[in-house]
């Protein structure tokens, strides 16, 4: 059980990583309309954050080397599912989509979770997970407002649910990592892997590498280009992961998942502030929606799991993309 003290700082860690974790939209925007591809920008930021987060990787690893080697899988499934496959079509999403929409859009990877363990594991839903399920595909509906006038690119809406499997398959990974790897190993690790794949699937013409190194526009001034490249990578990667982790460890995995939901509320209000972008009232509704959906699924999660594991080190780091 957790100390009073401890509890505190650990929701102050979990709070600024769902913060910093918020801005990757709004600093990707700015890359992205500068003519920057999703592929470059997701490279740029998980690649320097994996070299930022491997020197704290090496020394947690220091005589544990058997560890890591028994889960080279994992983390590389990791790489290429949570972080790879995720940004990219996150990043992307932004291009056409607002980024609190985006990213309500892949917040269904919880629910998208649910269906898996179901179809694959036979752990049918409770209630109260059918409940935010349905919960969060109704506000589903109200986000995409297929009949108003803020109508969504069915495009930017493709790869926001794909940005949803993407974030599914980071949390059913995350929940079959060894107890004995570190946390900063398998971000580090998993961030490596990603941009390398992205990297080589650039260098082979799969993916676009388009990126410019001029003046970008970001929060309405003219900057320059390493602004927002230092505010992806340091800011809502290394950061983010960092506090996620160390907040995580403190407040145990599932309250941690909990306040990890703020993420949505931050990047709604960063975008808003930012770059002026604000969802229709009716989309408002359908996050709302989205979010109780999805708070209810991961509330039935805890009261299934009320074990001391609530302490376990080895977190799902909450937002993680």
């Amino acid at each position: 059980m957790q100390k009073p003290a401890g509890t505190g700082v650990g929701l102050g860690l979990a709070v600024l990583s769902a913060l910093t974790f918020a801005t990757s939209g709004t600093f990707a925007r700015s890359l992205i309309d500068a003519g920057w591809s999703a592929p470059s920008a997701v490279i740029a930021r998980v690649g320097i954050a994996a070299l930022v987060l491997a020197v704290p990787a090496v020394l947690a690893l220091r005589g544990r080397g058997h560890v890591l080697r028994r889960n080279l899988g994992v983390v590389g499934m990791f790489g290429l599912l949570g972080v790879a496959l995720a940004q990219v079509c996150f990043f992307n999403a932004v291009r056409y989509l607002p980024v609190g929409v985006a990213l309500l859009l892949e917040y269904l990877g919880i629910i998208l979770v649910v269906g898996w363990t179901w179809l694959v594991h036979g752990q049918r839903p409770r209630r109260l997970t059918v409940g935010g399920s349905v919960a969060a595909l109704a506000g589903l509906v109200f986000v995409l407002d297929v009949t108003g006038a803020g109508r969504l690119d069915p495009l930017g809406v493709l790869w926001g649910l794909g940005a949803a499997v993407g974030l599914a398959g980071y949390y059913v990974l995350a929940g079959r990592v060894d107890e004995e790897l570190p946390s900063v190993v398998l971000a580090s690790g998993g961030m490596g892997v990603g941009a390398v794949a992205l990297a080589v699937l650039g260098l082979v013409g799969v993916l676009p590498l388009n990126a410019t190194y001029g003046a970008v526009s970001f929060a309405g001034q003219e900057t320059s280009w390493l602004v927002p490249i230092a505010g992806l990578s340091l800011v809502a990667a290394a950061v983010a992961y960092m506090a996620g982790i160390a907040g995580a460890r403190l407040l145990g995995p599932r309250l941690s998942s909990f306040v990890g939901l703020t993420e949505v509320m931050f990047a709604v209000l960063i975008a808003w502030l930012v770059l002026g972008e604000l969802p229709t009232m009716v989309q408002l509704l359908g996050g709302l929606l989205i979010v109780a959906g999805v708070a209810l699924v991961r509330l039935d999660e805890l009261r299934g799991n009320r074990a001391p594991a609530d302490a376990a080190p080895e977190p799902a780091l909450a937002g993680e993309r």
